[in-house]
């Protein structure tokens, strides 16, 4: 490609809670490694939406800035637009779920999400679902098992125009009780994985980029593979819940454990 590739980071400050900033600055090195020039563009809430991306990422916040960022995306639809253009998208957790149909405000009541996945989100019920978490993705993608980290509370119904990116064989993933993690249509992906996620799958980004630049020659990761094998392990390893050690802050002193 002769013009640089384009990848957008949509409200960092309202999306940006969990590190997942860091996917664009995969994506960006991806490229660059292979010779691709690239532009990364930051849009700021309140600002307008370039519809000419080739990538959009959307990542993780909480209730009142997820509302906000839908709103404005909504107002526009420049989103939609770019999507209709051949973008790609990659969602994270809130950004996931307010690409949905619909998903849940911060007092709980039920707000139109974007339409962009056939997904719809409803707060869970009991403990937030938090802890690593392993992925056996949708063998149509040809990805290998993905590693991550979750943090949230609500639960993601699948429509049939939606695909799951994968199944879990650790952790909870979509928590809708048919085991499936995240949702593709398209070129977009929905995941809860944060971690960056494309930190630790760096074949997930290949296939994001892949998907507007074409095929991809790989690349020599030693350094990803070793955090890739190191994260698995950890989370396919037996963890016993610790009931005997608190941690307290005693007067004129650091922490301590008790």
């Amino acid at each position: 490609m002769a013009d640089p590739v384009s990848i957008a980071v949509l409200y960092p400050e309202l999306l940006g809670t969990y590190g997942d900033g860091g996917n664009a600055t995969v994506l960006a090195r991806r490229l660059e490694w292979r010779g691709f020039p690239v532009e990364l563009v930051e849009v700021s809430a309140g600002e307008p939406t370039p519809r000419s991306c080739h990538v959009y990422l959307l990542g993780g916040g909480e209730d009142g800035p997820q509302s906000l960022a839908a709103r404005e995306l909504l107002a526009g639809r420049a989103l939609h637009g770019a999507v209709d253009g051949g973008a790609a998208v990659l969602a994270v957790c809130a950004g996931f779920q307010l690409l949905g149909t619909t998903f849940v405000g911060p007092d709980g009541s039920v707000l139109e999400g974007l339409g962009l996945l056939d997904v719809s989100t409803v707060r869970g019920e009991g403990a937030r679902r938090v802890g690593e978490i392993v992925v056996d993705p949708d063998p149509d993608l040809g990805l290998p098992e993905l590693t991550g980290y979750e943090n949230h509370a609500c639960v993601t119904a699948l429509g049939p125009g939606a695909r799951p990116l994968g199944k879990v064989s650790v952790g909870h993933g979509n928590g809708s009780g048919d085991g499936s993690e995240g949702a593709v249509a398209g070129r977009i992906v929905g995941t809860y994985l944060h971690g960056p996620v494309l930190a630790r799958n760096p074949a997930l980004a290949d296939h994001v980029l892949a998907s507007v630049v074409g095929p991809l020659a790989p690349l020599d990761d030693p350094d990803v593979d070793a955090l890739r094998d190191e994260r698995l392990a950890a989370a396919h390893r037996p963890h016993p819940i610790a009931t005997t050690r608190r941690w307290a802050l005693h007067p004129g002193s650091s922490w301590r454990r008790r």
